[in-house]
């Protein structure tokens, strides 16, 4: 169930993103923002396992039964972010209040020149991130992500910017690592997302919103293989246009000896699992996995309704 994510269609035919791609580019944002009214709406009639794990998820969050208004707010707070990639990736985002936190952290890596890990999760906007870096200031940031999941979407997003394109690395192939490698001692930054478990991912159990879910092992055991530091990065979406992007310093190094090294990434996961969490409760509309991300169903023997 872990990796449910993986299997999971994307919702939409190409035919309507692209209507919804053209409104944004030739029509402007305040336009094409009206459009997430019926697409939340369509999601909260037509998409019930999404709505059903939104619901779970908010249940913990909130500490409280959400009402519809909770589950339309979580949804239109996702059509929002996904909307506004494309004003990112196109160099559009003169209109969005982006305000960088913890900048210093960000660039002292950039200037001394040594490789370093960035990890974010499925939590606000990764892509504020990315574009930005990539396409305004031409950081060095390269991210590592599976291409062919959500791949329409994908793809017709990133034709927006083939500057930003060209800089994912490609998980699951066996160059993967190679690549990340050659990227960190260029010293480029390799940027990641912590909170799935996919394909061959090593997991750890691990404390997260009261109860036990699965992290993946891997961006830290990569940190850790290739002895560069850990800065973690979350791209906050706190409404209307503005985002907040903070960075925060995680590990200079990440000793797990070869020995004791599923112990010593243990720890390190829940470390990340518990800033994760702390982010998660400051903005909890922006927390974009809707799939059985505790394993609720397996253990109760449920079935998505």
């Amino acid at each position: 169930m872990s990796r449910a994510w993986f299997q999971q269609q994307e919702r939409g035919s190409p035919l309507a993103l692209r209507i919804i791609l053209w409104v944004a580019l030739n029509l402007g944002r305040r336009a094409s923002r009206a459009l997430l009214y019926p697409i939340t709406a369509y999601f909260l009639l037509f998409a019930p396992r999404s709505r059903h794990h939104s619901r779970r998820y908010l249940r913990r969050v909130l500490g409280r039964e959400p009402g519809l208004g909770d589950l339309a707010r979580h949804l239109h707070c996702f059509a929002a972010v996904t909307l506004d990639r494309v004003f990112f990736l196109a160099g559009r985002d003169d209109r969005l209040d982006v305000r960088v936190h913890h900048r210093e952290v960000f660039l002292r890596h950039v200037e001394s020149g040594r490789g370093a890990i960035l990890l974010g999760a499925h939590l606000g906007s990764f892509e504020a991130l990315r574009a930005l870096a990539v396409g305004k200031h031409d950081f060095p940031v390269r991210v590592l992500m599976y291409p062919n999941h959500n791949e329409g979407i994908t793809r017709l997003l990133e034709s927006l910017n083939p500057d930003v394109a060209a800089a994912v690395i490609p998980l699951g192939r066996t160059e993967t690592l190679i690549q990340a490698r050659e990227c960190l001692d260029r010293g480029e930054l390799v940027a990641t997302l912590g909170d799935r478990v996919a394909e061959s991912d090593k997991m750890v159990a691990c404390r997260f919103l009261g109860d036990t879910a699965l992290f993946p092992q891997g961006p830290l055991l990569l940190a850790a293989v290739l002895k560069v530091p850990v800065i973690l990065c979350f791209g906050l979406y706190r409404g209307g246009n503005r985002y907040d992007i903070v960075f925060e310093p995680f590990a200079e190094t990440i000793e797990a000896p070869r020995g004791q090294r599923d112990e010593a990434l243990a720890q390190w996961v829940q470390r990340y699992a518990d800033r994760l969490e702390s982010r998660v409760r400051e903005a909890p509309y922006n927390w974009f996995n809707f799939y059985d991300f505790w394993d609720e169903g397996a253990r109760r023997g449920e079935t998505d309704q």
